[in-house]
């Protein structure tokens, strides 16, 4: 592909000094960080702008190629795999924040700007962007909206949707197109539509996001549990008292141990579980809050609960929680992160069920979870250079998914559906329900040439 007629056009229009077109290099884009399943593209382009991006996609299209947009790689369903090679747009290099507006409340980024970066941006001004995810330091804005993240904060503070207030996107035929910022009640909110369509609708060049004000003070807890059950009765009893915690999250056993092997935040290695919980809000409210989540644990059976009574003591107890997928590496050379979401009051059942789940496929998994909304995040560990064992992890994936499902849950509450989850539209939506989106997805793309084979599985790029 190195000499192809697509790379020869791309070079011409965008320089070759943004265009990969070398096997070699190729190979570090067919997968994100879903690595069972591979698909190499034909050649990767790096563009810097906006009409670079539209013009590659015009290329494309008189190749008849499909494309594919893709940031940090740090998907976790296969989200930006090449399926039938093509042109992978690779938005990094578009990592402008071009305006912080405090007045209006809103910050206007690039969509290959890291998470962390605006982050840091906006310290000291009083106001932050709230989505989160686990993956902050290295995901991306652009990603963050295209599989509509969520995070530790998702709780109190919604998913990603909840704080974009406008976007500028490439259509798959190369046409540019801009939805809000300013809030027109008399039209569709295609901004809400774009966030979560996962690049199959358009490929996002130019977010408008929403600033949050800082709250005025903080509280951190760590609550130590005997046991999984434990845990769960806790958060259930602190959102049905009203409660709601800037973040509830857990960690069972054994990411407990590969977290104090990594780290030594002191965990007790025989807990069965611990929740990190962080509230935030007005000072003379937050008291009372910490004290009744505090009592929550006790009653439930919690046998240690730490306050932190300074800054350091907060970072550190979050800490503990962002840097748990980190520290999963010192268990097993290859693992999944499944991503599904139940009622609150069948976390503790879900759980359950996923010890039994890895038992019988005789898969070790361990757990993190967003408890406060329900969002599980199983581990599943194996080794990829063994097939059985791939075969034998991602059947217990399958089986822990339907259980969620059968919970009254869903398959994915931040990762996306991507290729990992495409079977599970039909279990979770009518035909005529598929059918719409069909017809939604063909109106913005009607070739389908916008990351095929992703999202819906009869959306047929018959065009292509």
């Amino acid at each position: 592909m190195t000499h192809s007629p697509l790379v020869a056009d791309l070079r011409a229009r965008l320089g070759a000094e943004n265009v990969i077109s070398a096997p070699s290099e190729l190979a570090v884009y067919d997968c994100d960080a879903y690595t069972v399943e591979r698909h190499r593209p034909d050649v990767v382009v790096l563009p810097r702008s906006t009409v670079q991006v539209a013009e590659a996609v015009k290329i494309a299209g008189r190749h008849n190629v499909p494309v594919v947009p893709r940031g940090a790689g740090t998907s976790l369903a296969g989200g930006c795999l090449p399926i039938g090679g093509g042109v992978v747009v690779m938005l990094t290099r578009m990592n402008r924040i071009v305006e912080v507006n405090l007045h209006d409340r809103m910050a206007v980024v690039e969509p290959g700007v890291p998470n962390i970066q605006l982050a840091k941006r906006l310290a000291g001004t009083g106001y932050h962007f709230a989505p989160d995810p686990s993956s902050q330091d290295a995901s991306t804005i652009g990603g963050n909206v295209a599989t509509n993240a969520g995070g530790p904060h998702t709780l109190k503070y919604g998913v990603t949707v909840n704080h974009v207030l406008g976007i500028e996107a490439v259509l798959g035929d190369g046409s540019i197109i801009r939805l809000g910022p300013v809030e027109n009640p008399a039209e569709l909110d295609l901004t809400g539509v774009m966030v979560g369509g996962e690049g199959t609708l358009g490929i996002i060049t130019k977010v408008w996001v929403r600033l949050t004000p800082d709250p005025q003070d903080y509280r951190a807890m760590r609550a130590i549990f005997n046991t999984l059950d434990e845990a769960g009765e806790t958060v259930s009893r602190i959102i049905a008292a009203g409660i709601i915690p800037a973040a509830m999250e857990l960690m069972d056993q054994g990411i407990l141990a590969a977290v104090e092997e990594a780290f030594g935040f002191g965990f007790p290695l025989d807990a069965g579980a611990v929740l990190v919980i962080k509230v935030d809000g007005p000072t003379a409210g937050i008291e009372i809050q910490q004290r009744r989540i505090v009592e929550f644990c006790k009653e439930s059976g919690a046998r240690e609960v730490l306050e932190a009574t300074t800054p350091q003591q907060r970072e550190t107890l979050w800490k503990c929680r962002k840097q748990a997928v980190a520290a999963v590496g010192r268990l097993s050379p290859s693992y999944i992160i499944q991503d599904g979401v139940v009622p609150r009051t069948r976390l503790p059942h879900v759980l359950r069920r996923i010890a039994e789940i890895g038992t019988k496929h005789q898969i070790r998994i361990v757990n993190v979870a967003h408890a406060g909304d329900g969002n599980v995040h199983p581990i599943l560990l194996f080794d990829d250079r063994d097939r059985e064992q791939v075969d034998r992890a991602l059947a217990a994936g399958r089986e822990l998914l339907e259980e969620c499902i059968r919970c009254g849950g869903s398959v994915t509450a931040e990762h996306g559906i991507g290729v990992e989850k495409i079977d599970f539209m039909e279990r979770m939506f009518s035909k005529s329900d598929l059918q719409a989106m069909t017809y939604l997805r063909e109106a913005f793309d009607p070739v389908g040439r916008l990351n095929p084979g992703k999202l819906l599985r009869n959306f047929a790029n018959t065009s292509i």
